[in-house]
């Protein structure tokens, strides 16, 4: 019962409490629900690394825009499935100017938030063709999508990529897909939780192979321009956020307002579907939908059956939000760097106190400073490394839960932990240091 930061006893009691198996294989929430209760009984505040949540004010110019729009009666009004036109057309703009990829408005969609999206799309893209089972993830990934399909009954397939990247990722995505077998690809990019970003090498070789073998590609842009290793805020101008996209008509991306525009509790994401597969047909969407129409059953069949339409403040709001940003009045991105400020500063804290850092490379490239990293400490698996930085006063989450092969890994995010919290973080991690070395 070492002299931690955070009583030993009342943590441990916790942990028998509120832990349903073991702290290493408890998910998000079950993390922070455990976090909460420790705080409640010591006393004692975190620092919170464990949850993905916007550590910014909401932009501004949405929060208007959805006041002035519920002043105007929306809120008596379903908005249509299919996403107000403004809000299509500044979608439509919006991946034009920042992506540099053409989309009709038609197969721009608003969602209830990426989640609601994810859950759409697996509905439609999965069953697609009664011969292909599900999903292949390429991991580590935000684990609630794997559950989303569990839910639904699919099969997935999942590997890590941090033993394939570049060239290497062609013939291990191809071992999956010669099968027959999967309906869909999903990645994340910058990805949740590693911060690895791919590669326009490696967007190509994703692209070519969904075209070899007709699968579609789900992009998921959660952290859309957030590697900040190069400048994607001017629109209109390259560089561009890199995207399967350029290379595949078979791409659908999930694009979140929860980071990059702090708007997370407003539940509102976007689907942006190609020309090309919102118009195509699949006989055996039949079996579920109305229509054999990818578009068509994604809108009338599965977001209907999940919400009659998303909020209509909301739709005002972010609307408004893109207008801005494609308009060059509302710089975004600079907003959300202090993310990766804080990223450097508290990677070099752990490095000093004797941590590494687990995805550090892109293709030999130091990864970027972001909203998240992941780290581990000599000695420890990842599960027993969650439960003593609790008596520390430090919460994560383990890299087991996101499909990583890497057992010795956390996953930090750095959105939560506020400034004033940084003199705290380096104590906690030097006398870790002290009681572990």
């Amino acid at each position: 019962m070492k002299d931690t930061p955070i009583d030993y006893v009342t943590v441990k009691k916790k942990i028998q409490e509120y832990v349903v198996t073991s702290v290493g294989k408890s998910s998000i929430r079950e993390i922070v629900r455990l976090v909460n209760y420790v705080e409640k009984a010591t006393g004692e505040k975190f620092i919170r690394m464990e949850m993905g949540v916007p550590g910014l004010p909401p932009s501004k110019v949405g929060i208007e825009a959805e006041i002035e729009a519920l002043k105007k009666g929306v809120a008596s009004k379903y908005a249509m499935i299919e996403g107000v036109p403004e809000l299509k057309r500044e979608i439509t703009r919006f991946v034009k100017l920042f992506l540099d990829i053409d989309v009709n408005p038609a197969g721009c969609i608003p969602t209830v938030g990426s989640m609601q999206g994810g859950m759409a799309t697996f509905m439609v893209a999965n069953r697609n063709d009664k011969n292909r089972e599900g999903t292949l993830f390429i991991d580590p990934g935000f684990p609630v999508q794997k559950q989303q399909v569990i839910v639904l009954g699919h099969t997935y397939r999942s590997f890590d990529i941090y033993n394939y990247r570049g060239n290497k990722l062609k013939d291990k995505i191809e071992s999956y897909l010669v099968t027959g077998k999967v309906s869909s690809i999903l990645y994340s990019s910058p990805n949740n939780p590693s911060w690895i970003c791919f590669s326009e090498k490696e967007l190509k070789i994703i692209g070519e192979l969904a075209n070899k073998y007709d699968v579609i590609v789900v992009e998921d842009l959660a952290y859309i321009c957030m590697d900040f290793r190069k400048d994607y805020s001017i629109p209109g101008e390259p560089p561009f956020q890199p995207t399967v996209a350029k290379y595949t008509d078979n791409y659908l991306l999930l694009i979140s307002s929860s980071k990059v525009f702090s708007y997370a509790g407003q539940r509102i994401g976007m689907m942006v579907i190609s020309d090309k597969l919102f118009i195509r047909k699949y006989p055996d969407l039949k079996r579920y939908y109305a229509s054999d129409q990818f578009g068509h059953s994604m809108i009338y069949g599965a977001l209907y059956a999940l919400s009659a339409g998303v909020c209509h403040s909301s739709q005002w709001g972010l609307a408004t939000i893109l207008k801005e940003a494609n308009d060059g009045n509302y710089h975004f991105i600079e907003e959300v760097k202090e993310y990766g400020e804080k990223a450097r500063i508290m990677k070099e804290m752990f490095l000093k106190n004797g941590f590494n850092i687990v995805y550090d490379k892109d293709e030999g490239e130091p990864i970027a400073d972001g909203f998240y990293f992941t780290f581990a400490y000599p000695g420890f698996s990842g599960s027993e490394l969650l439960e003593e930085l609790l008596y520390y006063g430090i919460s994560a989450i383990t890299l087991d839960i996101t499909g990583s092969n890497r057992h010795e890994g956390l996953r930090a995010c750095v959105s939560y932990v506020g400034w004033d919290q940084m003199a705290s973080l380096e104590y906690r991690l030097k006398i870790f240091h002290e009681h572990h070395s």
